[in-house]
Formats: C-alpha cells, sequence, structure tokens
C-alpha cells in the first residue's frame, strides 16, 4: 500500500512553523507497512487543495491530511474532500453536542462559528477527539482511504494511535519495513559513497540513502519484506560489511549520537572526562551532558575564553600564550592537560580555535582549531581547518572533540590517577 500526506495550513508555508506531523506519520505508517510516496504542504487555498487531494486521490491508496479542521472560514479540508468525492456535506447533531460540551466544562459559551466543525461529508466515519473540538474522520470512496486529522500534534498523534492504527492494521499487507541507521565521523559524503557503492549494488531489494546530516554522514538501507528474519539478516550482513569498508570512522550502526558512543566508551573504562573550551564556548560541555546519567562520567567544564581566564583557571603557562598565541597545539595541551588535573579526571580535553567571522590571519585562518586530549601518559593534540560560519565551525569543532575521544578510547586504557 502505498500513502500520502497532506499538510494543510498557510502558517506551514512561512519560516516561522515547521510540519513534524508528517515525520510521525511516515514512521507510524511503515510500521503498519505502508510506504509513504509523497508528502506536501498546501496553504488554506481552494483550489490548491484542489490540486493536492484530487492528485493523492488519483495515485495513492491512503491520504492522510493533517490540519484544516478548525472552525473559521479558511480551514477547508472537508469542503474540498466532499467536493471531490462528490459528497454532500452534513451536521452531525451528536459531534455538535460534544464540542457544546466540551465549552461548557471549561465554562465557555461556543461560538456559532465553531458548528462548521460538526459538518461531515456523508459516508464518512468520525474520529473522537477528546482533545480538542475538531474531531478527525475517516472516508472510503474509489478504491481509496482518505482520513483527516486535526493539525495540532497532541491532537493528531494520540488520536492516530487510538482510532487509525487499528482500522489500518486490518487493511494492510504482510510487508513491513525494516531499516538499519550507520553514522559515519570523519569521512566526506564522496569518500562514504566510494567505499560502500561496491557493497549495496550486490543487494538489489535494498534501497539505501546517504546523507550529510549537520557534522556526520548517515547512511540508512530500508528494506520491504514479509519476512522479519530474512530482512534483518540481509541488513545485517550488509552493516557488517559496511562496517569492514568504514573502520573505525563508522561509529554507530545503531543510530546513536556520537555523545552516546562517547558515553558508552567512558563508562566501559570506568573514565572520567572534564573539557575547557575557548572557541566553542561550553557547546562540548552541553552535548555531553545531553546524554542522561552523564554526572557518572563528566567531572565539568571550563569556558576559558580570555587569556586570562586560561592562565588564572586552567592553567595554561602565560609564557606558552606568548610564545604560541592562544590558539595554538601548545596551548590546547596545556588546557587538555590543566582541567584534567583541576578536576581529577582521567581524561581531559582541550579546544581552542578561531570561529570567525573575524580574527583570522594568513597563518592562522578563520576555522583553524585545535583539540587536545590529554590521559595520565600525556597529552596529544591535533589542527582541524573547518569551513562554514561560525556556528557551524563550532559544531564542527565538538563533533571532532568528541570523535577524538571516541577514537582515543578505541585503543586506550586511561585507568585512573
Amino acid at each position: 500500500m502505498h500513502a500520502e500526506i497532506i499538510a494543510v495550513g498557510s502558517e506551514l508555508l512561512t519560516p516561522d512553523r515547521i510540519d513534524t506531523n508528517s515525520l510521525f506519520l511516515t514512521a507510524a505508517l511503515n510500521r503498519l507497512g505502508i510506504e509513504v510516496i509523497r508528502k506536501s504542504v498546501v496553504g488554506d487555498d481552494p483550489s490548491q487543495l484542489r490540486d493536492a487531494f484530487g492528485g493523492a486521490l488519483e495515485r495513492s491508496d491512503v491520504i492522510i491530511s493533517s490540519g484544516g479542521l478548525g472552525p473559521t472560514e479558511d480551514d477547508l479540508t472537508r469542503e474540498t474532500v466532499a467536493e471531490l468525492l462528490g459528497r454532500r456535506l452534513r451536521r452531525d447533531e451528536e459531534i455538535l453536542a460534544g464540542i457544546r460540551e466540551r465549552f461548557r466544562r471549561y465554562n465557555r459559551p461556543m461560538p456559532e462559528t465553531n458548528a462548521r466543525q460538526a459538518m461531515v461529508p456523508e459516508g464518512a466515519e468520525m474520529l473522537p477527539n477528546p482533545r480538542g473540538t475538531a474531531p478527525g474522520l475517516w472516508l472510503e470512496a474509489r478504491g481509496r482511504i482518505v482520513i483527516l486529522l486535526p493539525g495540532p500534534p497532541g491532537e493528531l498523534e494520540p488520536m492516530f494511535e487510538r482510532e487509525v492504527v487499528p482500522r489500518l492494521e486490518k487493511r494492510s499487507p504482510g510487508l513491513r519495513l525494516y531499516t538499519r541507521e550507520l553514522r559515519v565521523a570523519g569521512l566526506p559524503e564522496s569518500d562514504v559513497e566510494e567505499r560502500v557503492s561496491g557493497i549495496y549494488r550486490q543487494y538489489p531489494d535494498v534501497r539505501i540513502t546517504i546523507l550529510a546530516v549537520s557534522t556526520e554522514i548517515q547512511l540508512h538501507p530500508r528494506l520491504w519484506s514479509d519476512n522479519a528474519r530474512e530482512a534483518n539478516r540481509v541488513l545485517d550482513e550488509m552493516s557488517e560489511r559496511f562496517a569492514l569498508a568504514l573502520g573505525e570512522n563508522l561509529f554507530s550502526t545503531r543510530g546513536q549520537t556520537l555523545e552516546e558512543v562517547v558515553a558508552e566508551g567512558l563508562h566501559r573504562q570506568q573514565a572520567t572526562l572534564a573539557a575547557a573550551e575557548s572557541c566553542t564556548g561550553g557547546m562540548l560541555a552541553a552535548r555531553l551532558t545531553n546524554v542522561a546519567g552523564s554526572s557518572a562520567y563528566f567531572r565539568g567544564g571550563i569556558v576559558c575564553y580570555s587569556n586570562e581566564m586560561k592562565i588564572s583557571v586552567v592553567g595554561v603557562p602565560a609564557e606558552t600564550i606568548e610564545a604560541y598565541g592562544a590558539v595554538s597545539s601548545e596551548v590546547a595541551l596545556a588546557m587538555a592537560d590543566g582541567v584534567r588535573h583541576g578536576t581529577d579526571s582521567t581524561i581531559g580535553v582541550g579546544i581552542t580555535g578561531i570561529a570567525g567571522p573575524s580574527g583570522g590571519t594568513a597563518e592562522k585562518p578563520v576555522g583553524l582549531v585545535h583539540i587536545a586530549i590529554a590521559d595520565r601518559a600525556g597529552s596529544r593534540d591535533k589542527a582541524f581547518q573547518f569551513a562554514g560560519d561560525r556556528q557551524r565551525i563550532r559544531l564542527n569543532a565538538t563533533q571532532a572533540a568528541l570523535d577524538s575521544v571516541r577514537r582515543y578510547l578505541l585503543y586506550a586504557k586511561p585507568g585512573r590517577e
């Protein structure tokens, strides 16, 4: 079965609102073995709505819309679908009574405009909405299923799970979508493609998507099958072959974030970590503490933006900054070692760089970042040159720092002081 999702609302065509309902609906439909083949966002315009729903009725088995079921004149989803299906709208007195009762419970008079929400196309089945005034609607026509849902996620999601899923389960095929999510650090998208393309071409039934997402590359193999055991075997085999091709650049085969993988490594080695950050301004500490339970391994972070803070709080020798500059290998190493000693951590991380847009020179351009790691055996650092704006440089720097810790933990045994 193929499905199409239509998000209705002119506000979704502005930069102020994002359609998140389609993400929820796609995941839920895939679990039911229904493939989403198209998504669209349509404003509150009658002709655009007719085009969207009319096209969907021609090509998709299941059409699900969100929004446009409100009480105002620009809420036109019901009217549009009724017109396209040749159905008359009738007022459902039971729905109207429920809306009036909802207003009564909140000690508010019901505006007459809300009566529009009780207008139902002939033959439609009402989907109760205990969280709002707009009921959902289930219609069947021309061999298609049309499901109209309210726009607010707090109303749509429970309605879908409670009312729509049981109905679709009775009709969904035996096929299910099986997926994996692999994440890669330290390689550009083209290099990842080159390493894995010869592998995935040997699996013609598996669809593969390679995405450059923020600071990492993701691989999403997907397989529709009615045989769970065989599907999982194929995807596991493919993932294992990808792992061999990508080496230690592959940091997760389960869709984990890099900070989650680092957390597992620190737990496994019973190690603690502290960070001294300059150009990243605490972003590394924020990412580390996004993981629940991070207090078990993250001792703390110091944002030492000024040279004075680097000297007085972290313990970087003033002569080191004077001789090499704040953005240097020597200062990064001193920051990592200083924060490790100061917090009694097994691992220290130091980050210093030029995030821009100003401050760069020919010798030290914008985007230059030094990242150092220190343990009881010593310290080591690496220089990176990142492109992009200030925010992207800072985010890439935290990703590189986390990846440096991850790779370090693959081989080192930091132990305790």
